[in-house]
């Protein structure tokens, strides 16, 4: 199933229809009361884009980067190689070796992570930077943090240096704007946060699978079967910025970041739980900005934001950008 972002629904409505952001929103708000519960604000944007003849996603033919949503198959764009990450080698359930690696490819829309896995892994040994490459049969995911993701199998082809291709500037991600823990919305993606952490609980470890770190409850994972599981964690901080306060959720790679630990450091915890007990200590009071994405917890009915970026921030600094 393809997924669209509703803040991607609204820009597609907007770009094509002239409306005003305002307006659209008036219009889902309509359609969710017209339809009384029966729909979410997703699905009222969806049908709104309906009525007014949006074709939201273009099937056959090659994408932009912008275009390309979670759940698309035989995806085909090219780019310009702006990243590059080397390949790494796991071991499968069944004790045979394979390996994962990616690279960062950009157009005049944006940028997207391709992910190689197994044999495709040997696209990586004489990529470079600037190379204008061409992906094809490529299917589109989500990752871990909320990013728009191309992975390739058996049946993808990577061309490189193809002819006649050219790619303009590469828009690169501008830096997310900033909001107030009051101002978030449900569909707020790619915005900054910045506040004081007030709180923080003890990580929560859980087993994921070594080839597609999707959640592995004792040791069985949906994609793979039975795996020998790793382990990932999930760690909650209360953040205040004085117009309210939110929980943050960090999954294992911002926990990194944010505490300045290393994987083996952060996975000692699982084992000596009251270690960490110093940590919490540390963490009040400690300024931070986080970039990420607003998500309604539905179990508690409210807002949580979790986390894709982290930074320390420097009071001094965020008075200067104020005045």
């Amino acid at each position: 199933m393809i997924r669209i972002p509703y803040a991607d629904i609204v820009v597609k409505i907007k770009d094509k229809t002239g409306l005003s952001e305002a307006d659209i929103q008036a219009k889902v708000e309509a359609k969710c009361a017209q339809l009384a519960g029966l729909v979410s604000k997703d699905g009222a944007a969806h049908i709104i884009a309906n009525e007014l003849g949006v074709k939201l996603v273009e099937h056959g033919g090659r994408q932009k980067i912008k275009d390309v949503f979670a759940g698309m198959r035989s995806v085909e764009l090219v780019g310009k190689v702006t990243q590059i990450y080397e390949a790494k080698d796991f071991a499968r359930s069944d004790g045979t070796q394979s390996s994962v690696g990616s690279f960062v490819l950009g157009d005049e829309t944006g940028t997207l992570r391709v992910v190689c896995w197994g044999s495709q892994t040997v696209q990586l040994k004489d990529l470079q930077t600037g190379m204008i490459v061409l992906v094809s049969n490529a299917m589109s995911k989500d990752s871990n943090r909320g990013y728009k993701e191309l992975h390739l199998n058996d049946q993808s082809r990577i061309t490189k240096n193809p002819p006649g291709e050219m790619v303009g500037e590469v828009k690169l991600q501008e830096r997310a704007p900033r909001k107030t823990i009051k101002e978030l919305s449900e569909s707020d993606v790619n915005v900054e946060l910045l506040g004081t952490i007030t709180g923080s609980f003890n990580p929560k470890f859980f087993e994921v699978c070594p080839q597609c770190s999707k959640s592995a409850k004792n040791g069985t994972c949906p994609s793979h079967g039975q795996v020998t599981a790793n382990y990932s964690c999930v760690f909650n901080v209360t953040l205040d910025d004085g117009t309210e306060n939110i929980r943050l959720v960090f999954f294992r790679n911002q926990m990194e970041r944010l505490l300045g630990k290393t994987t083996d450091e952060i996975l000692a915890y699982r084992l000596a739980p009251e270690s960490f007990e110093p940590v919490n200590s540390d963490l009040l009071g400690k300024m931070i900005r986080v970039v990420g994405k607003a998500n309604k917890n539905m179990f508690f009915d409210r807002l949580e934001f979790v986390a894709q970026l982290v930074f320390p921030a420097n009071a001094e600094e965020e008075i200067a950008r104020i005045a």
